[in-house]
């Protein structure tokens, strides 16, 4: 191996193993919570003779998959219990297969062909293995890495170099578009809620003349005149005109250049950002029959984000493009057999679209067209190593578009290290703001107060409301949704604990309005598209003011109105400055009581930097 791929192999492992680390962790807490509680294992015989292999210990979370999919899967196709002992050593883990000789064997061959490595080891391999195992080891903590990253990309540089170069720009500019002058493009950006737009490094002594940014449109026909089949797809949807980011983004995605939207949700930026990426795909010169794997490749934070994005996608007929759904909790064996038949569009959580990879089921080596949705929420749920490590093998020149309701350094730090002199089109304001098609109302009380206000507001919903209520805790959802329930109300809950077709029934049964309350965690701030919630009820105050905003717009999609009502307890007051700036910005009352809050918490926090002690005072 030469240095410059022995580098690319180090830096991918550094990835690996940090992302591998943060999701073996997550998905054995949730396995554990369940393990063995499904009842497909009912008829495993457990007085069998126990049957004992061992696999490397960093493919432990391979085996058992997000929130234990993968090894429910197993013992259900093989009719065995299989148990994981994670104290047998640092190097390789022991797995006890319980049930018939047959059932052994076929379960030791599908743990085989799950981890698709040597690394699948029994016990008297074990050492030979590490004697014929001549890879490199890499000493992380000694790794000259700034050497190692120009290596890198000189690596990549020369691995890429052999493939058919990709057409990005489809853009023909509408001649109504390309005579406006700069002050009805300033006018048209200001009167569809404020657009800003510019090159997000401009500073690199770079002139806007050398980057031209593309006018605004204001009609479908200015984007999409050239696409007849697009422009009667966007018809069937009953759209009336473009949304402020569209008007905005489609020129700039539709003329091959990287883009950063920052907009509020429901917005419209799925939308944005998927049809020119039709365009894109039917564009290429290698015919499709010939690519290797998926052109587009859309990330996104949770399962029900990319289900949200996959339900978009469809709505779309165009050339007969296909589009597959991969995420952690759904069926590994289903997506596997959409994936192998050939499909376009991958759209995936981070740790089941690393799965795939790592297994060579998925190859991304094709991907010419990227999407990093919700990048904010993906970083914040600690899924950068494995974001960096995609985008080692995703080919350099791709059109990489990224979209955020918020702009933190993290965000900021992954689009200068992966994009090329991408456009930022921010609606609204780069500074954090609720949507204003929202009344927020803040009620400032005791934790004891909680339940019975929130009861008297069930008590007082009309036929025609629909409530998402967010609570901080998994526990507190379940207590809640078993206390209406024995009342005779009909609700639904969504949390991280729930399966994920109990997870998608709850969303169905408030969008067909089988029931009117949905009990939540955060899992349904984000990415959750119900145009007719009327209200949100915060139980808890959020962690963060991010959330605070995500959770607010859930409700006032599409054009309507919609209410908010937190519940604030004096344990949350470090966050009240914050809290009054958003309520001041979107021309919300803000209670007294609020005020003073964020003045005893500026005041205590001051005190405790600068204390005053009597004792050593001087005069």
């Amino acid at each position: 191996m030469d240095n410059y791929q022995h580098s690319y192999t180090a830096i991918n492992s550094k990835f690996t193993k940090h992302g591998n680390k943060e999701r073996y962790r997550r998905n054995n807490y949730k396995y554990e919570e369940n393990q063995f509680s499904n009842s497909s294992y009912n008829n495993v015989d457990y007085e069998s003779e126990k049957f004992i292999i061992h696999i490397s210990s960093d493919k432990v979370g391979k085996l058992i998959g997000r929130s234990g999919a993968n090894i429910k899967d197993l013992q259900s196709k093989t009719n065995t219990k299989i148990q994981i002992d994670r104290s047998t050593g640092n190097d390789t883990t022991a797995v006890t297969i319980i049930g018939s000789k047959e059932a052994q064997q076929h379960a030791s061959n599908e743990i085989q062909d799950l981890l698709k490595d040597s690394l699948y080891l029994s016990l008297d391999e074990k050492n030979e293995h590490k004697e014929q195992n001549d890879e490199p080891k890499i000493d992380f903590a000694a790794f000259d890495w700034s050497k190692a990253g120009k290596e890198c990309d000189e690596y990549r540089q020369q691995k890429w170099a052999k493939y058919a170069p990709i057409i990005k720009n489809f853009y023909k500019e509408h001649p109504d578009v390309a005579k406006m002058t700069k002050e009805q493009v300033a006018h048209i950006r200001k009167t569809n809620n404020n657009i800003e737009v510019r090159y997000m490094f401009e500073e690199q002594e770079k002139s806007l003349e050398e980057f031209d940014i593309p006018n605004p449109i204001e009609t479908f026909e200015q984007a999409f005149e050239d696409y007849p089949e697009i422009l009667e797809e966007i018809r069937k949807q009953g759209f009336t005109k473009p949304s402020p980011i569209q008007c905005q983004a489609w020129p700039v995605l539709l003329s091959g250049k990287d883009l950063i939207g920052i907009a509020q949700t429901g917005t419209g930026k799925t939308l944005a950002f998927l049809l020119p990426a039709l365009i894109h795909i039917e564009g290429q010169e290698t015919p499709r029959s010939e690519r290797s794997g998926p052109n587009v490749l859309i990330m996104a934070p949770t399962r029900e984000l990319a289900l949200q994005i996959e339900k978009e996608v469809n709505k779309y007929s165009y050339h007969g493009i296909k589009a597959v759904c991969v995420y952690g909790g759904g069926s590994r064996k289903e997506q596997v057999n959409i994936v192998t038949k050939g499909v376009e569009i991958v759209i995936a959580t981070p740790g089941r679209l690393n799965d795939l990879v790592e297994a060579n089921i998925l190859n991304i080596s094709s991907v010419t067209y990227l999407v990093l949705d919700e990048a904010d929420r993906m970083l914040d749920m600690g899924f950068e190593p494995q974001i960096r490590k995609t985008l080692l093998d995703i080919r350099p020149d791709r059109q990489t578009v990224m979209t955020s309701a918020t702009w933190p350094q993290g965000v900021r730090r992954l689009a200068q290290s992966y994009m090329k002199d991408p456009i930022q089109v921010f609606v609204g304001s780069l500074d954090l703001a609720t949507v204003h098609t929202v009344m927020q109302k803040i009620y400032i009380i005791d934790e004891e107060e909680k339940t019975n206000m929130m009861y008297q507001f069930f008590r007082e919903m009309s036929p025609t409301d629909k409530v998402i209520v967010f609570f901080g805790k998994k526990c507190r959802v379940d207590d809640v949704a078993s206390d209406l329930a024995l009342q005779g109300v009909n609700c639904q809950s969504i949390h991280g604990g729930r399966e994920q077709c109990d997870r998608e029934q709850a969303l169905e049964d408030l969008k067909l309005g089988e029931v009117q309350i949905l009990l939540a965690t955060d899992v349904a701030s984000r990415g959750i598209d119900i145009e007719d919630v009327t209200h949100v009820l915060n139980y808890d105050f959020p962690r963060d003011i991010e959330e605070y905003v995500h959770r607010v717009g859930r409700t006032g999609r599409a054009g309507r109105t919609g209410e908010s009502i937190t519940f604030m307890t004096r344990k949350d007051w470090s966050l009240a400055k914050e809290l009054i700036n958003l309520l001041e910005e979107a021309n919300q009352e803000v209670p007294e009581e609020l005020y003073q809050m964020a003045d005893r918490y500026e005041a205590r926090r001051d005190k405790r930097d600068f204390p005053h002690r009597r004792g050593n005072r001087r005069y």
